[in-house]
């Protein structure tokens, strides 16, 4: 039989959001118990330079600030644990969640911090700088910074890819879009902004064939047009990448509502409620607008501050 713990609040999921929830609910009392993920720490865990949050006047790494994170949530008797949830049951009153050791939990209030992950083409090249950390990027607004007055690349045809081209166009010399099919996916208003930037180069029927480097980091991207099978050579020093997020939500699709996309739904606009009733929600499971880590970690103080009134409402 397994072992079942009972506790008053499970975080799932580390990250800005999850530990800022951590922070929070473990200084009111709520003893909370963290399962950080299958990428402890996550997305920033991939970002070599953190610059736009508040308190690093010097910058600080994604890997350093989420440990320090850690560390803050621990000082409070944060339980922080390794491995993930990969099982949960939220027909009742209690909410019942399993480890990958078999562990089951019994739960007065979840806040679920799964966070999304980024889409990428899949390319070895792309991958390998990406790990590197030179040149590589799914977030225009957190690195753009870097490549000012840089020629860069970006991938996608959709709205966000719009607005991304956009807010770098702003900063770098030139920008060149790289669009799939022969046309945009996004809305015209998008779609006809880019087109009137004079910095940014449109190819349309394109594909990304290598990232091409050196020890440094990116140098161009060998793209091919799909429809001439002509090859060519772009310089660039970043290559961008905004085909979309998913969600890691899969586990709970059954009990709480979520969009076409898989972003779970706020029950209440300016809340970090759900459908279920002690579950809360914060950061980029349920945020596909903004993305930030200064973002992510409001929702998670919400998140916690709301689990606390609804243990209180519980207990009087």
């Amino acid at each position: 039989m397994s072992k079942v713990e009972n506790i008053d609040c499970l975080i799932i999921g580390s990250g800005p959001a999850g530990y800022t929830a951590a922070i929070y609910a473990a200084r009111a009392d709520m003893n909370p118990v963290m399962y950080q993920g299958l990428q402890p720490g996550g997305q920033l865990t991939t970002t070599n330079e953190v610059e736009n949050f508040p308190g690093y006047p010097d910058g600080v790494t994604g890997p350093e600030m989420m440990m320090q994170l850690q560390k803050q949530a621990e000082r409070f008797k944060t339980d922080v644990r390794s491995g993930f949830i990969g099982k949960v049951d939220f027909s009742g009153p209690i909410h019942k969640c399993w480890s990958e050791d078999g562990t089951e939990i019994h739960a007065k209030t979840v806040i679920i911090s799964t966070g999304a992950a980024a889409m990428y083409l899949g390319l070895e090249s792309e991958q390998k700088y990406l790990k590197m950390g030179g040149g590589v990027s799914a977030c225009a607004v957190c690195d753009g910074f870097f490549y000012k007055n840089q020629e860069t690349v970006i991938v996608g045809a959709g709205d966000t890819a719009c607005e991304e081209a956009h807010y770098l166009s702003k900063l770098c010399s030139k920008v060149t879009m790289l669009v799939r099919r022969d046309e945009f996916r996004a809305s015209k208003i998008m779609e006809d902004r880019v087109r009137n930037t004079p910095n940014i180069e449109i190819l349309v029927n394109t594909e990304t064939v290598e990232v091409l480097g050196d020890d440094m980091g990116v140098t161009g991207a060998r793209v091919i047009n799909n429809k001439t099978n002509e090859t060519m050579d772009i310089p660039c020093t970043g290559f961008f990448v905004a085909i979309g997020h998913k969600p890691n939500t899969d586990i709970f699709k059954e009990f709480i509502n979520l969009d076409e996309t898989g972003y779970i739904k706020y029950e209440k606009p300016g809340t970090s409620l759900t459908n279920v009733p002690g579950v809360f929600v914060s950061g980029d499971a349920a945020d596909h607008v903004y993305r930030q880590a200064v973002t992510a970690a409001g929702t998670g103080c919400m998140a916690a501050l709301d689990a606390e009134r609804y243990l209180s409402a519980l207990e009087g």
